[in-house]
């Protein structure tokens, strides 16, 4: 089954015979964000590959049409009774119930795949989980995604917590853009990564009014030719509120941001440095 190639046109096919969790229903009906990995696997994906976090199956199994062999790592019992269904059929499919983090692979892998992205890697394991595997990919080896670039920008925000920007949605969170965007972080997944972010980001005010906080997106490199998100699924934008600041245009305001990639929003941190 898996010596044919997978045509874009098999997406729809595939998807609707699938099994699903409500959350893993969601994720397979966001377009932009499957195809956008079913192309990523299709130009890069061979040789033996390893895909972390593998939900419902999906990738793996686009993996299987390209490669000689995927191991599928979810750590989730329901998930990865889901995708041991799913992918039954796939003789070139491994699924394993189990931490990606004590897994002891039987080989080294070409290309390690790993979803498990969240606005500015924040509030998902994902860091911690490639920093644990890294052994495991030859010097050859790439990761899908290759890496994210995360910006921010100044707002004037109605809520007073953090909260994810759910506009794709149709929410009724409102917040208007004041500054220019400043990307302040990049990150490459196929090296050791600095799990705790620190940045001064100084924003250009473009608006007279009130600054209430930032706002934070992230656009993820899949590879080096295709570029994905946000989406109502995939990394939508975060909103961080700050102390209230008086603005008038050209204003600069210089803010500290903090964080721990996988420590969870709580682990979020502002303070204002200035303002000329």
């Amino acid at each position: 089954m898996y010596a044919k190639k997978l045509l874009f046109e098999d997406l729809s096919s595939i998807k609707f015979k699938m099994r699903t969790t409500p959350y893993h229903f969601n994720l397979l009906s966001d377009e932009e964000r499957l195809s956008a990995f079913f192309e990523a696997i299709k130009e890069k994906c061979n040789g033996t590959v390893y895909d972390i976090g593998s939900g419902c199956g999906i990738l793996s199994i686009f993996a299987s049409f390209y490669s000689d062999f995927v191991y599928a790592v979810e750590i989730n019992p329901d998930s990865a009774k889901t995708a041991k269904y799913n992918t039954k059929l796939f003789k070139n499919i491994s699924l394993i119930n189990a931490d990606a983090r004590e897994m002891v692979f039987k080989d080294k892998a070409d290309f390690i795949i790993c979803e498990m992205l969240d606005t500015a890697l924040i509030d998902e394991e994902q860091v911690p989980v490639i920093n644990s595997i890294l052994k495991n990919l030859k010097d050859s080896g790439e990761i899908i995604p290759k890496g994210i670039i995360n910006g921010a920008e100044a707002v004037n925000m109605d809520s007073n917590h953090i909260c994810y920007d759910d506009s794709f949605a149709g929410s009724n969170l409102n917040h208007e853009i004041i500054s220019n965007f400043v990307i302040y972080n990049e990150v490459n997944f196929n090296m050791k990564i600095d799990e705790d972010v620190e940045a001064i980001i100084e924003f250009k005010i473009s608006k007279k009014g009130i600054m209430t906080g930032i706002k934070i997106t992230t656009l993820s490199l899949l590879t080096e030719n295709i570029i994905c998100g946000p989406t109502e699924m995939f990394n939508p934008p975060l909103l961080i509120p700050i102390p209230k600041i008086n603005v008038d245009i050209r204003d600069r305001v210089k803010i500290k941001l903090s964080y721990k990639m996988g420590g969870g929003l709580d682990s979020i941190r502002t303070k204002i440095e200035g303002i000329s």
